[in-house]
């Protein structure tokens, strides 16, 4: 690997030290960071590339989203107690180690607490969409990402849209100010990649791909290893060229 992407959800905590990590290693990490936010369908995760992690704007923005999501696995913990699955929110806390505290952490807690034997059962039995300890998020506007996001010449690509991306998806998506569609994804088959990647260039949008591994041993259809998805090199060209003639326009 030459080039590794670093885009945690709603954080840049990581970026400065995996550039300490990549600089000794001779690997480029980009900084980035990865938005939820509300589109007409629901949710959609929202890649932001080239983000620059000292911005007072941007850590604003995104202490807020974290503060949201501490007060949504609060909630997630007194659910999970009326479902007779106790856990305590400082452990969920610890698991998150400081960082964007999201539903795998519920998880791990589930799992050591013995509630769940995996993972995957606790999303199945009590996390996921209408199951009983689940929270919807209270989301930004995709606007109001893509605009943060091009303010400070970063560029956009929309995450693992699977079936999703058909054209008037891609056409909702390249209104609201999205830069590029992420073609390559663990649960991408070559017939999704092949539809996203003409669409992306009969939209005149950029292409990204990428493992979305969490670092948390698990290995399914939606992530696999980092490094294990091969990236075309065309492709980092062209986010990095549209973020360069930001920053010159600036």
């Amino acid at each position: 690997m030459r080039t590794v992407a670093l885009t945690d959800h709603d954080t840049v905590g990581g970026v400065a030290p995996a550039r300490e990590s990549g600089e000794r290693l001779g690997v480029r990490v980009i900084g980035g960071c990865e938005f939820s936010v509300q589109v007409t369908w629901g949710e959609l995760h929202l890649l932001g590339y080239f983000m620059p992690p000292d911005d007072p704007d941007l850590q604003h923005f995104l202490e807020d989203q974290r503060t949201k999501r501490v007060l949504r696995a609060h909630a997630m913990v007194e659910r999970l107690d009326r479902a007779g699955a106790t856990i305590g929110v400082d452990d969920v806390m610890g698991e998150a180690a400081g960082g964007s505290v999201g539903r795998p952490h519920v998880a791990r807690v589930l799992v050591k607490a013995g509630h769940v034997r995996d993972i995957t059962g606790a999303f199945r039995k009590y996390l996921a969409a209408r199951k009983p300890a689940f929270v919807p998020k209270e989301l930004p506007s995709l606007e109001q990402v893509t605009t943060l996001v091009r303010d400070l010449s970063g560029v956009t690509s929309a995450a693992h849209l699977g079936p999703r991306g058909n054209r008037p998806t891609i056409e909702e998506l390249k209104r609201a100010g999205v830069d590029a569609i992420e073609v390559l994804h663990p649960s991408h088959d070559d017939a999704t990649a092949a539809r996203l990647d003409a669409l992306a260039f009969r939209f005149g949008m950029l292409a990204t791909g990428g493992s979305d591994w969490h670092g948390d041993g698990i290995t399914d259809h939606d992530r696999t290893p980092i490094g294990s998805i091969d990236v075309p090199e065309a492709w980092l060209a062209g986010i990095e060229s549209l973020h360069q003639k930001r920053l010159q326009a600036q």
